[in-house]
């Protein structure tokens, strides 16, 4: 009863102040609701481009939430947010994240994006944050880009997926690990099970239709098991 006055009346201090714990301290937080959701989409974003071999520095990811607010401030703007990187195993791979703002995607935003892209020619990905919907003709307009373009709503970026602790592991085999997979149970591709291309893990890892999973299943419950799957 003597704690639950406490939690109710304050934490005796004379501060005037209730005492809500370590776990509820990110509800008073300072700061705009807008910017810590670009911090926590923008490290993801990073987490992601690691994980697909980019070469991506440990500093940017380990940014606190009060250093991203030092340089970007409260409302950030979206133009100084994008970033581009290139492939650790191949430098010719380089991809370009642009944030958009919170308007609806249309094809002079997309029009807008096209013009502002430098070196073009050396590009190879684009991914695009959008807070909004993005229009038909604009997604038309995406379609027209020379290199692949990914479309993320930031909401499905505030968290990292792959790093829940039910989620198991995922690793994507090369072209010779493929072959010999199938080599090896004298299966065909289409024998395999399948994972869609839009799946949120096959998004996450940027797959291509014909990549090949391996999916590793551990816990306490249930032994560790692999099971393949296809990306369609």
């Amino acid at each position: 009863m003597a704690e639950a006055m406490m939690v109710e009346n304050g934490n005796g201090n004379g501060n005037g102040k209730e005492d809500y714990g370590e776990c509820l301290i990110g509800y008073f937080e300072e700061g705009s609701h807008e910017s810590h959701r670009y911090y926590l989409s923008r490290r993801t974003t990073l987490e992601m481009l690691k994980d697909r071999g980019y070469s991506i520095p440990a500093s940017e990811i380990d940014l606190s939430l009060s250093q991203f607010r030092a340089i970007h401030g409260d409302s950030p703007d979206v133009d100084r947010l994008r970033f581009s990187a290139t492939h650790l195993s191949d430098p010719s791979k380089r991809i370009l994240v642009i944030f958009c703002g919170q308007h609806i995607v249309k094809v002079t935003s997309i029009r807008s994006i096209a013009a502002q892209i430098v070196n073009r020619e050396t590009l190879t990905g684009l991914i695009l944050i959008v807070q909004s919907t993005i229009t038909s003709q604009a997604l038309k307009a995406v379609n027209l880009f020379s290199f692949k373009v990914e479309i993320f709503q930031i909401t499905d970026l505030l968290i990292n997926i792959t790093k829940h602790v039910l989620k198991p592991k995922h690793e994507i085999l090369t072209d010779k690990q493929k072959k010999n997979l199938l080599k090896k149970y004298n299966l065909e591709e289409k024998q395999l099970p399948r994972i869609l291309q839009t799946d949120a893990i096959a998004r996450y890892y940027g797959l291509e239709k014909g990549q090949v999973v391996k999916i590793t299943y551990s816990g306490d419950i249930t032994q560790m098991h692999v099971a393949y799957r296809c990306v369609w």
